[in-house]
């Protein structure tokens, strides 16, 4: 089991008690060390201070889990942030009715970059409305679907 898939299934029902729900983990080299960095999502938004709460409550399990099997790393507990990309179905469905961007791999009707209201997500399509039509793109093609930010 990587060590992703391992923090991920430790770590999820103490999540879930404390109110937050897992994004994402992320285990890469960030400045010259191995960096473990676990994503939370809360309604309403996450603060500082529920990244630190989260992180002390997390911290003495991943200890005892010991993950990366006695090697260095640095712990790091963050928010998505407003535009990253979606990782999971329920970011899929939080986001529902909401202004986003697709990225897609290669050119579908002459564009590579969509903006739309998000509709649907199953296992195989995504569908935007665009323009007031609805637009069905294949999910193998998609690179990434984000939130739009509108700075004003």
């Amino acid at each position: 089991m990587s060590v992703t898939e391992c923090v991920k299934e430790a770590i999820v029902p103490t999540l879930e008690r404390m109110g937050y729900e897992l994004v994402d983990v992320e285990y890469n080299k960030q400045y010259g060390q191995m960096t473990l960095t676990v994503f939370i999502f809360k309604t309403g938004g996450v603060s500082l201070d529920d990244c630190e709460a989260v992180s002390r409550e997390l911290d003495p399990l991943l200890d005892e889990l010991d993950p990366t099997h006695g090697e260095p790393y640095m712990f790091n507990v963050s928010s998505p942030g407003l535009d990253r990309p979606f990782k999971t179905q329920r970011d899929y469905e939080r986001n529902y009715g909401e202004e986003v961007e697709v990225k897609l791999y290669a050119p579908m009707k002459g564009k590579k970059l969509y903006e739309g209201i998000l509709k649907e997500k199953n296992p195989a399509t995504l569908i935007i409305e665009t323009d007031g039509v609805e637009l069905s793109i294949e999910c193998a093609k998609v690179a990434y679907v984000r939130p739009l930010v509108r700075f004003e």
